[in-house]
């Protein structure tokens, strides 16, 4: 093994274990959040993953970034088989070692070449719809702070230059195995073209063929370690997020169970409340109504934080947004996360929540560090009684992520725990519970309005 077997195996092992490290802080954020049995429909839960995640079914709503993005992905799937080759070479001093397979090696090389090509097109596309002078509308928002912003940005730049990297790579070693009169297996056809740009030097070539090597590997590393901090990270937690979304119809909502038992015992005497399941000898803790901060959230809606791709479709669909209300499903995801990772682990080199001045949070009502949670300290009563719960961002959303749920369990909090509902909303749960009808009039005045009808009998 020689000394550059030796430091690319540390760099791989460097790479792979800072990787580890953060997902598994991630993991433990998740964790936090109260328990949901999402095991069973095993068969409908793969059948969704590949439609929705392998499949990208959702995305072809929207025909002209669908194309963009299917170029993007299936070149990250391509390329990803093209790593494995550079790896076994790097560790083992082999060159070009999947170039065995002949037909196969010319076939992957030439879709690899093309589909790269594609890519820094789609890159450079997705980049003008970003930052021309009047954006694409869903990419602006008072949650599209600094971070998420040049978030985006570096996500395009950094797959560009791995790109750029890779036809240095090639054309490098195409030129020089030309030079030198030897066969180098598989199809350049981008490359190819690209061989009168490069110097016919040998020695020149050698190390331009090792740069381009180096930095692509070592760029995929450290964009591999950039993921979790960074909205790109749905490129790995969209296909979980897909397998646990919910499969009830999506206008249904949760009840409390023991509200239910409650409300059951008041209409029918003989209704016997199911005793609660044993914690063990211990009495099982309280717990709220609703959700006040993210560990009251289930552990399904936190899994939704860290795949959110910020593409803001949700928003872009929903009604109190279009009219000019406060509410964003986007910003509930988005501080969820920033929430998590304030209250818990934060996975990242670095902390983009609070990137720059602009990124900071204003809580509206919060008071001291310890009442610093989710409702309120980032979410307001107002974004959430603005929610129609009309479900269109869940329907919008191109990996299942469900907004409502969040916001339900929110406004369920503020019922059930602050009696905080608008002055409207308390009125009709008055009414309910007088009348029992959301209108305030005696139940035995429900038929006046036939007073007026000719019928022989009532």
């Amino acid at each position: 093994m020689t000394i550059q077997n030796i430091i690319f195996l540390l760099v791989v092992l460097a790479g792979f274990g800072l990787f580890a490290w953060q997902v598994r802080k991630i993991r433990a954020n998740i964790s936090h959040g109260r328990d949901r049995d999402m095991s069973g429909d095993v068969g409908e839960r793969l059948k969704k993953t590949l439609l929705v995640a392998f499949g990208q079914q959702k995305m072809f709503k929207r025909i002209t970034p669908a194309l963009l993005h299917l170029i993007v992905y299936v070149g990250f799937l391509v390329i990803n088989i093209e790593v494995i080759e550079i790896v076994i070479d790097g560790l083992f001093n082999t060159h070009r070692i999947l170039g065995f397979t002949g037909g196969f090696y010319n076939a992957l090389t030439a879709t690899n070449e093309i589909l790269s090509a594609l890519v820094i097109i789609a890159v450079a596309a997705f980049w003008w719809r970003r930052n021309r002078t009047e954006p694409v509308r869903r990419f602006r928002g008072t949650e599209m702070r600094a971070w998420p912003k040049l978030d985006a940005n570096l996500i395009l730049y950094i797959e560009a230059a791995l790109m750029v990297a890779l036809f240095l790579m090639n054309t490098a070693d195409l030129k020089l195995h030309q030079v030198e009169n030897a066969y180098l297996p598989g199809a350049y056809p981008i490359s190819g073209l690209l061989t009168g740009l490069l110097p016919d030097n040998a020695t020149t070539l050698l190390v331009l063929e090792r740069l381009g090597w180096w930095v692509h590997i070592v760029g995929i590393l450290l964009f591999l370690n950039y993921l979790p901090s960074s909205k790109h990270f749905h490129i790995i937690m969209a296909f979980p997020n897909v397998y646990f979304s919910r499969l009830m119809p999506q206008g249904q909502f949760s009840n409390v169970d023991s509200i239910t038992h409650e409300v059951k015992a008041m209409m029918d005497p003989t209704y016997q409340v199911p005793t609660p399941p044993a914690s063990e000898g211990a009495e099982a803790a309280p717990t709220t109504f609703g959700a006040k901060d993210v560990n009251d959230l289930a552990w399904t809606n936190l899994l939704h934080a860290y795949s959110c791709t910020e593409c803001g479709r949700c928003t872009s669909v929903c009604p109190a947004n279009l009219t000019g209300k406060l509410l964003s499903p986007r910003k509930i995801i988005m501080d969820t996360r920033d929430r998590m990772e304030e209250k818990y682990n934060s996975p990242l080199i670095f902390d983009p929540a609070l990137y720059g001045p602009a990124a900071k949070h204003e809580p509206q009502e919060q008071l001291d560090k310890e009442n610093h949670t989710l409702l309120r300290g980032y979410v307001t009563p107002e974004e959430l009684w603005a929610c129609t719960t009309c479900n269109a961002c869940v329907e919008a959303c191109p990996v299942n992520i469900n907004p409502l749920e969040s916001i339900i369990e929110m406004r369920r909090f503020l019922v059930l725990e602050e009696s905080a509902a608008p002055n409207s909303l308390n009125v009709m749960f008055s009414n309910i519970e007088n009348n029992g009808a959301p209108w305030a009039f005696s139940p035995s005045d429900r038929f006046n309005w036939a007073d007026e009808l000719y019928v022989a009998e009532k």
